[in-house]
Formats: structure tokens, sequence, C-alpha cells
């Protein structure tokens, strides 16, 4: 579905993006100027592995699931992308094909340029190769800090470090708590054992252990983190 503008919190989502904010105002207006809005439907498919790439997308509501599917059928997802972040740039630049399968996990709503409308901006600013280049790098470094986190800290630390990402990405403070906070993003168990690495059965025994120590309370809506102060010691203890 089609709209023709973003309403006040999506474009306060993508204007407060860490990559995007850090962009010449002349570069963000052009960028903006180009754009054009996509909205879709929980569970509805935004691209499909193997489908050419088209655009350069940045989430402004919702979240964008990253998955694959195994020889067996099954759907594993990688990665969820949040609101403020931009994707889809690596196949426009390397000619390639999609990789993966990217489907909208609750109502989403996206910021999309054209291919054609991405090279023209390049031309007409150097400033966005830098800053590309620079989006790049942070993603490697994240993907390494992924790939050392999963050969060296515990499950229960990769799940408090994942907790903490969500809290800060996705977080809701409680109307009856002001302790409290709410992760806005709905996750089934098995999607956050499917980031984490992990079977469901070892994450849901390690979400239990939190909640009998009031870290987290398990909510038939989802997590709600109690103490963030003591997921930041759960991290810190493994370093």
């Amino acid at each position: 579905m089609d709209e023709p503008i973003l309403t006040i919190d999506e474009r306060e989502a993508i204007n407060s993006g860490r990559w995007f904010s850090s962009l010449s105002p002349s570069l963000r207006h052009d960028i903006l100027r180009c754009a054009y809005v996509k909205r879709y439907k929980d569970g509805e498919l935004i691209c499909a592995r193997g489908d050419s790439a088209d655009a350069w997308s940045a989430v402004a509501r919702g979240a964008v699931r990253v998955s694959s599917t195994s020889i067996t059928g099954k759907q594993v997802t990688f990665t969820y992308v949040e609101p403020g972040i931009w994707f889809g740039d690596i196949a426009i630049f390397d000619g390639d094909r999609r990789t993966h399968d990217a489907f909208a996990h609750g109502d989403t709503t996206l910021l999309s340029v054209s291919r054609a409308d991405l090279k023209k901006i390049m031309a007409q600013h150097l400033e966005l190769y830098d800053a590309l280049l620079k989006l790049q790098a942070r993603r490697i470094r994240q993907l390494f800090g992924l790939v050392e986190d999963l050969n060296t800290l515990p499950l229960r630390a990769r799940l408090a470090k994942q907790l903490t990402h969500l809290v800060r990405s996705y977080g809701v403070p409680s109307l009856s708590d002001a302790g409290e906070v709410r992760i806005g993003l709905q996750l089934a168990q098995e999607e956050l054992a499917q980031l984490l690495g992990a079977s469901r059965q070892r994450v849901n025994q390690e979400l239990k252990a939190m909640e009998r120590e009031e870290v987290i309370r398990i909510e038939p809506g989802g997590l709600v983190v109690r103490n963030r102060d003591a997921l930041m010691r759960i991290i810190d203890s493994e370093k």
C-alpha cells in the first residue's frame, strides 16, 4: 500500500536515525525529496531472495524481519531491521540479487529510494560515498561482534545483550512502574532463539531464570524488563 507522506512519528524515526542524522542538511533533503513511502501489513513479503535490487530503504515504523528458508522448509530469522535503519544497498552496489527474504514484522512503513535516484544522488553528493562506506564499516564491526559473542559468551550473557538491544530499540516505558520497560517488538521465543543461535528450550530456561531473579517478567503479550542494571551486570560478568 502506497501513501504519499510519512506521519510525524515516522518522519521523526527517520530523521533521528544515527546514520541519517549525521548527513548534511542538503543531502538529507535530496534523499527525502526522491523517496517514496510504502506500508506493509504484518507478515507481508517485502522482497524475496533472488529478487533484483530496485530500491534502498529505511524503516520508519515497525520492523523488517530478514530470514532464509532451510532445505527442510523452515524459516530461520537472522535479524530485525529497526526504525531509523537503512538497508538494501549491498545488492545495489554489487549488482547481484537479494540474498535473503524480508517480511514486515508488525505493521511496517518503509521509506525507499529507487536505484536510479540513488545513483543520481551519489553523483551530486560525493559526501554520500564516504557516508555509505562508514555505514558498511559499522555493519562489519557489528557482524564481527556477533560472531565473537557467539563463540565466547554463554547463552545467558548473549540473551542479556539481546534484551538490552531490544529495550534501546523498542522499549516502551511502563505506565504502572517507571522502572520497568516493555519490549514493543513482539517476538515468539522461537524467533528470539534464532537470533541467538540457540534452541527455544534453552532460551526458555534462561528467560525463566531471569524471571525468578526479577530481572524480567514474561507476559502473554511479550517481555517486560524490570531491572536494566541487572541485565548489564549479567553482560559485564562474562567480560
